[in-house]
């Protein structure tokens, strides 16, 4: 019987993987010069956590969620997203009772969504995100859109536009809903199943649909920002106000909503703009969820973050033609001739290793010509050669590969001499 991979989920292998690891690296770098802390929560958790923390009214909750019972009849599920389960633990841990707020976190992890598999789009996949959670500072906002930001353009992308909107605080989100039901009430027959659905549930997802974006009456539905009050309109100037003077552009976007129940105030998307990166053009979303704690039983925490496909920034990347600078060079790789001088390398071998240095060896007793040929595979930078009369002088022979120069050194000289 033979095995496939399951639909939806994919293999990295070396020589990939490696990519991932950069990108991987370069993010935890980023998130430690902004002072973000990592968080690495279950891959599962209870059901109902996702579908109070994302919201009962969403895609992921009512069709997406990869949901099954333990052995004591509980729901579980896999976790669709971050969020909800660092919110989680954040209640759960009491992190909101550390002196020093905001409490500043980052996740990098597998996700798992039943969707149709697509380019760019996976069921099983991987997310790096932030929360930011204890500060009502427009200027935490500015900070979190700026760290995506960041990252995109330290690895190498130019192709960004970055969206704004604002939700508004409860008053005005209210005023809006009321407005939006007004408007789509009388025609909802019109509409799909699922945006009939949301009409009371949450008006404002109606959208975010996808079936029904051509619809006339999206196109006239009243925006959010004609409902914002003033403190709603005077923080989403400030938040404005700090991206321009960090010198990132932007656009207002009025039709921007994002697919949480609980988002408010200031919600953003980055989108790639390159040639060919394919149909799901949005890189990263993510917004302001300021009643999601006391939603989860926690205490009122304001909380703001963002989440990005690692899968779409590496597919962005290969959009633009970026080359990340992975390195898969070794130090030395030693190259054997007879039985004794096998046996010293093994412990040569390890020596080096342990001394910092990454080195390799022959294990399929291959002639000396083609270990040669698997040290420029491993584009090693240096070869050295082990025979009998090299042992019986305590010596090496070590080849530079860039310059061809070779010379004798002591065996116990070997590691000084790569460094």
């Amino acid at each position: 019987m033979s095995f496939q991979i399951p639909r939806g989920t994919q293999d990295i292998l070396p020589g990939e993987v490696e990519k991932w690891q950069f990108v991987e690296n370069t993010a935890r770098d980023l998130c430690n010069r902004y002072q973000y802390k990592e968080i690495r929560t279950p891959i599962f958790e209870h059901t109902e956590l996702f579908a109070r923390g994302v919201g009962e009214s969403t895609d992921i909750v009512q069709k997406e969620m990869y949901t099954f019972q333990d052995r004591k009849g509980r729901s579980m599920t896999l976790r669709p997203e971050g969020t909800a389960s660092t919110v989680r633990s954040f209640v759960e841990k009491k992190l909101y009772a550390n002196p020093s707020q905001p409490t500043k976190l980052y996740y990098i992890g597998p996700m798992f969504r039943y969707e149709r598999p697509q380019t760019g789009r996976f069921r099983q996949f991987v997310q790096f995100g932030i929360e930011a959670l204890g500060s009502n500072d427009p200027s935490i906002d500015a900070e979190v859109i700026s760290l995506a930001m960041s990252l995109y353009q330290t690895l190498g992308l130019k192709s960004l536009k970055l969206v704004i909107n604002s939700l508004g605080d409860a008053q005005s989100r209210k005023a809006h809903r009321e407005a939006l039901i007004a408007h789509f009430e009388p025609r909802i027959g019109e509409f799909c199943s699922d945006c009939q659905n949301r009409l009371k549930q949450n008006p404002l997802r109606i959208l975010d649909c996808k079936k029904d974006r051509e619809h006339e009456l999206m196109k006239t539905a009243p925006s959010i920002l004609e409902f914002l009050n003033d403190e709603s309109k005077n923080y989403f100037n400030k938040v404005q106000q700090y991206l321009t003077s960090n010198g990132i552009p932007f656009e207002v976007d009025p039709g921007l909503v994002r697919g949480l129940d609980y988002y408010n105030h200031t919600a953003f998307e980055i989108m790639s703009n390159a040639e060919g990166f394919g149909a799901i053009t949005t890189l990263c979303g993510g917004g302001r969820y300021n009643g999601l704690a006391q939603e989860i039983g926690g205490p009122e925490t304001p909380g703001i973050g963002f989440a990005l496909s690692i899968e779409r920034l590496l597919a962005a990347l290969e959009a633009e033609g970026v080359d990340l600078p992975i390195s898969s060079d070794i130090d030395c790789y030693i190259v054997t001739m007879g039985d004794q001088a096998k046996d010293r390398a093994v412990s040569l071998l390890y020596e080096i290793r342990n001394a910092g240095l990454k080195a390799e060896k022959d294990y399929e007793d291959k002639k000396m010509k083609a270990q040669f040929k698997a040290a420029d595979r491993h584009q090693a930078k240096f070869v050295a050669v082990l025979g009998e009369d090299e042992l019986e002088k305590n010596v090496i022979s070590v080849k530079n590969m860039e310059t061809g120069s070779q010379e004798e050194i002591a065996i116990d000289q070997l590691i000084s001499y790569l460094k």
